[in-house]
């Protein structure tokens, strides 16, 4: 899928939505053969009809009129991932936490590195707002996107965030309930 920050790899499991990454210079062959790994039984079919829910979700959200993904997801990861990326969910659209906020969050206050590793290995991009996490001094850190991509993203949730909170529609009341309503797992 083309977007505004580049090609968009997705692919999904008959459970939900597995992988949304970033293409930047891969054909699609290196893309799926750098998820062999951990999708070794894995059979991949192109099928714009399957994924067409995760298309029209995305570009809503890249055109600012949609804030709250609505989507099964299925990642796979360690049961530590698994939480880091379910707290992810729970950041509200325009906000940020910090890798220590996500940690203190799932009770574990030491682990905020563990937690940027985690989110490192995030394998759905936006849709698992990793780039809403920032460094403890309020700095931009690390994004596996590419930090033009973090900024980006940041920035147009900043914007289209205000929109929604000035004028008092139906994006502002997203806004402001905030939390995600999807399950991992």
């Amino acid at each position: 899928m083309s977007s505004p920050i580049g090609l968009l790899f997705i692919a999904r499991s008959e459970r939900g939505l597995k992988i949304l990454s970033f293409m930047d210079r891969k054909s699609i062959r290196r893309v799926i053969a750098s998820h062999q790994d951990t999708l070794p039984d894995a059979t991949w079919q192109p099928s714009l009809l399957d994924l067409k829910p995760v298309v029209d979700q995305l570009e809503s959200y890249f055109c600012g009129t949609l804030t709250e993904f609505e989507l099964r997801l299925d990642p796979d990861g360690t049961p530590f991932q698994l939480s880091v990326w379910k707290a992810l969910l729970k950041i509200p659209y325009a906000q940020t936490r910090t890798y220590g906020e996500i940690a203190r969050a799932l009770k574990q206050p030491r682990a905020a590195r563990a937690v940027g590793l985690a989110n490192n290995q995030n394998p759905i991009a936006i849709v698992v707002p990793c780039h809403r996490v920032i460094g403890a001094d309020g700095k931009l850190t690390g994004y596996g996107g590419g930090m033009h991509r973090k900024r980006w993203l940041l920035q147009h949730e900043a914007r289209f965030g205000r929109v929604g909170a000035a004028s008092g529609d139906l994006l502002g009341a997203e806004v402001s309930r905030g939390g995600a309503r999807r399950d991992l797992h």
